[in-house]
């Protein structure tokens, strides 16, 4: 019996899709699939998918006249074509054009566009979405967006996160010393410096702490066009804010802070919000897009957009030791409720089947 040949498709790839397509094509390839990864080539070296045993193909960033040729050929003897993200779904559909291969996109993450752009934008999600023979939500409101774009079959599925890394056995106070917070509260924030993650009502937040006694200390891991204007603020408002660029060592950062902060003006399955409750660490969040299903009772939500609200949570977490414990009690508990990798590698294969069945293509194992 031949091989199910899937063809896996990442457009930029973020953090979090490009871990998701690494731990697929380890899942699918383990379970006898024929797999093909196409990215950009800096991705392969940046997640090693070559080394999960799927061969890897590298197409040209979206911007790359070349990319859709490119993606043609790798896509040439398919039987299932699964994109990741929005412009790498437009993509594998412009590389099908009319041929009868299933298209599935993951829809793992909102862009954000104004004026033209956003029109644009509205453009790009309804080519996609109808495009998909289906579209795999990875939170409900994306579902819901698939639908109101003309899918014709959206359903959710909650993008596992890969297992995680367990913190290396630092002492907390080494950690907190080099971030300069051994006799202050320490609290973290992770991401990208863009402004859809809304580090500008962080940093107004931040500027309430100044009146707590001890002041907390504000740690922002992660790099974006937006540092320059984040510094100079910092630097102006003399805030108590340190921005200390990307790091590979976050499970060790966040393992040493009091709490950890998710200001994004949406957010799928944060991958912030997932390590800070699996190791217990207390999370203030915007209640945005999948955070409200993601973290259920086990973190402190807030609007977004709203410094003040952010600032009081923090701030009463803070003077309150109980509640701190509470929710790191709880986060894990609420970890323990959400699909494993095996759980979405099997939910995977599942829609495979149900797509090639009709084309006569073998059943996966």
């Amino acid at each position: 019996m031949s091989q199910l040949r899937t063809v896996q498709v990442l457009g930029g790839g973020s953090a979090g899709s490009s871990a998701h397509v690494g731990s697929l094509a380890a899942g699918l390839v383990a379970r006898g699939v024929h797999v093909t990864v196409c990215a950009p080539a800096a991705l392969d070296r940046a997640y090693a998918f070559s080394a999960t045993g799927a061969r890897f193909a590298p197409v040209p960033r979206r911007g790359d006249p070349a990319a859709v040729a490119a993606l043609r050929a790798a896509c040439a003897g398919a039987d299932v074509v699964h994109a990741h993200g929005l412009h790498a779904a437009v993509r594998a559909a412009l590389a099908l054009g009319g041929r009868r291969v299933p298209l599935v996109f993951t829809w793992h993450a909102r862009a954000h566009a104004e004026g033209a752009r956003r029109r644009l934008l509205h453009l790009l999600e309804r080519r996609a979405a109808r495009a998909a023979s289906v579209v795999l939500g990875a939170s409900s409101d994306l579902v819901d967006r698939a639908r109101s774009r003309g899918a014709r079959d959206a359903r959710l599925a909650p993008v596992a996160a890969p297992a995680p890394r367990v913190p290396a056995p630092l002492p907390d106070d080494k950690v907190r010393a080099e971030l300069g917070a051994v006799e202050r509260p320490l609290i973290m924030a992770v991401g990208s410096l863009v402004p859809h993650h809304g580090y500008d009502t962080l940093l107004d937040a931040a500027r309430m702490w100044r009146r707590l006694d001890p002041v907390p200390l504000l740690v922002i891991a992660g790099e974006g066009r937006e540092r320059t204007a984040l510094r100079r603020r910092i630097k102006a408002e003399d805030l108590p804010v340190s921005l200390i660029g990307s790091r590979t060592d976050v499970p060790e950062l966040l393992a040493a802070a009091d709490l950890a902060v998710l200001s994004s003006r949406w957010e799928g399955r944060s991958v912030l919000a997932q390590e800070a409750l699996r190791i217990g660490v207390p999370l203030v969040a915007t209640a945005v897009g999948g955070v409200p299903e993601l973290v259920g009772d086990a973190a402190e939500l807030v609007p977004y957009a709203n410094a003040e609200a952010l600032g009081r949570a923090v701030a009463r977490l803070l003077g309150d030791p109980a509640g701190r414990a509470h929710l790191a009690a709880a986060g894990p508990r609420q970890a323990a409720t959400w699909p494993t990798e095996d759980d979405t590698i099997a939910h995977v294969l599942s829609v495979y089947d149900e797509l090639v069945q009709p084309l006569g293509v073998p059943r996966t194992r």
